[in-house]
């Protein structure tokens, strides 16, 4: 295991230039996996134009994100934050983790977000019916049931929830050819509909 295990130092350079930085008290953090990091490859100018900050990182864990969620979120002093993770979890990248494990790591984060005077806006995964980097999960039952939970942590929390899975899944409950290449990354289409579906809870 490297010493670096949840990537710290991705984004510790950034971090303390926009602590230089006079924030405006508008800033939007995006933080979870590769679903988050390669949007802004998509569209940059999603980012860029409105200032939005992406502190996605590929393979990451709900586990390994809530550890960085100090350094790469609160630190920065946004005005909101965009969580969306757990895919990874339940690909089993760093082994099996239960499904209380997981709503426990959001947990957590939403918590800190809410005692720091953060809102929190949380994010649905998105729908997969494969996961093409581990073909011994069947991914479709743990999400739809992360989904209900997550969406139930909202609620008790009074934050948005953001209901992508809804609004993108086929007949299989997973992510369609015309939104995503392998079925767990939105393509650029993909990318278009998750904004449409979001941007409303930015303003």
């Amino acid at each position: 295991m490297q010493d670096d295990w949840a990537y710290l130092e991705k984004y510790a350079l950034e971090n303390e230039k926009l602590g230089l930085k006079v924030n405006s008290g508008n800033r939007i953090v995006f933080i979870g996996d590769s679903i988050t990091e390669y949007w802004k490859q998509y569209d940059a100018s999603f980012f860029s134009q409105n200032g939005y900050i992406n502190r996605g990182i590929s393979s990451q864990t709900t586990t390994q994100i809530s550890f960085r969620f100090q350094n790469d979120a609160l630190k920065i002093k946004p005005k909101k934050i965009v969580i969306l993770a757990g895919i990874n979890d339940i690909a089993e990248n760093n082994g099996p983790i239960s499904l209380d494990e997981i709503v426990i790591n959001i947990q957590s984060m939403i918590k800190r977000a809410l005692d720091n005077k953060i809102e929190v806006i949380l994010c649905s995964l998105l729908p997969a019916a494969i996961i093409p980097w581990n073909h011994k999960i069947n991914p479709v039952e743990k999400v739809v049931e992360l989904n209900n939970r997550l969406k139930k942590i909202s609620e008790a929390n009074s934050i948005p929830y953001v209901d992508y899975f809804s609004n993108m899944a086929d007949d299989t409950k997973g992510l369609p050819k015309e939104y995503s290449h392998d079925g767990v990354h939105p393509n650029e289409k993909g990318y278009l509909k998750m904004k449409v579906i979001l941007e409303n809870y930015l303003k």
